[in-house]
């Protein structure tokens, strides 16, 4: 892989990270450890939840399962290194450790992304076709949908990453973010990144709106057959599995999509920064504590790998 500026490939890049403010740093790497810790050890107990108790050995939970596992590896990606750089003087990243970074951030958001449709889509059979449920959402099929979700998020990150990997870096090295995301990297460049913006873009559209629209496509069938239920608490029990996976979707794709869908001339620095903390850190913090608070087979599940763990 060539890499083309003096600059960015002897020294690599500089973070700029969420403030400059010297007398943030350790306040804010307090409130990121605790943030990170909370969402390894709540995304493993659900873990371990879902696959000690075989109640929970169904796609729903399968998938959740798997969620929570790419959320752990997702804010690994990112938040250790800010951690460092928050008491770090230099915050500097190398040009590989950032397309590493870069990368695997992209990889673990969009797997994301394609297990959140995968969830969707079993809400659908589960509630609009419940009779052929064990059929449809076989072992085998869910395997194929988490192989699918993996293979492609990764082969579009492999593709973005060789794209960045062709651009020139000049004057300033100084990356206006916390983690090397494409748009704050893009605006460094010296190249003329119209071309790379415009197949960024079209393929960026043709990965991450493909899940949510079938996100869409698959509640606009459950609102529909949920409406034909005559009685209200038949209504209410059938949107009652959907409510904790429809929390999630809208916290997840709300920050992306106010991150990632306009043009780089509209890039702000402090409000992209915000949002893309929604979804980087917080969004996966909060999960465990989305799908289990009003889930009773969670519940249940929980306070049974806690008698396992005490007795």
């Amino acid at each position: 892989m060539e890499i083309k500026n003096y600059s960015s490939s002897s020294t690599g890049f500089i973070l700029l990270g969420l403030s400059s403010n010297p007398q943030l740093q350790k306040p804010l790497f307090v409130i990121f450890l605790i943030m990170y810790l909370v969402t390894v050890v709540g995304n493993v107990l659900i873990i371990l939840a879902i696959h000690s108790d075989p109640r929970l050995h169904n796609p729903m939970y399968f998938f959740l399962s798997n969620l929570s596992f790419t959320d752990i590896c997702f804010t690994t990606v990112i938040v250790p290194r800010m951690l460092v750089n928050f008491l770090s003087e230099t915050k500097v990243i190398s040009y590989m450790g950032c397309l590493v970074q870069m990368y695997f951030f992209m990889a673990f958001g969009n797997t994301d992304s394609y297990l959140l449709a995968s969830m969707a889509i079993d809400r659908l059979v589960a509630i609009c076709n419940p009779l052929h449920y064990d059929v449809a959402m076989n072992h085998r099929r869910c395997l194929l949908m988490l192989l699918g979700s993996c293979s492609i998020s990764h082969l579009h990150s492999l593709f973005r990453v060789l794209l960045m990997s062709h651009l020139s870096f000049c004057a300033s090295h100084i990356i206006k973010h916390f983690f090397c995301d494409t748009q704050p990297v893009l605006k460094l460049s010296c190249s003329d990144t119209s071309s790379s913006q415009m197949v960024v873009m079209t393929e960026t559209l043709a990965v991450i709106v493909t899940p949510f629209l079938c996100i869409i496509f698959s509640y606009l069938r459950i609102i529909i057959t949920v409406l034909r239920i005559p009685s209200a608490a038949g209504k209410w029990r059938a949107f009652s599995t959907c409510g904790s996976h429809l929390t999630v979707v809208a916290l997840f794709y709300g920050s992306i999509i106010y991150v990632y869908f306009r043009p780089l001339s509209m890039y702000s620095v402090v409000k992209d920064r915000v949002a893309t903390v929604m979804y980087t850190v917080v969004t996966p913090m909060l999960n465990p504590f989305i799908y289990s608070l009003r889930n009773k087979d969670m519940k249940r599940g929980l306070k049974k790998l806690q008698d396992r763990i005490y007795s």
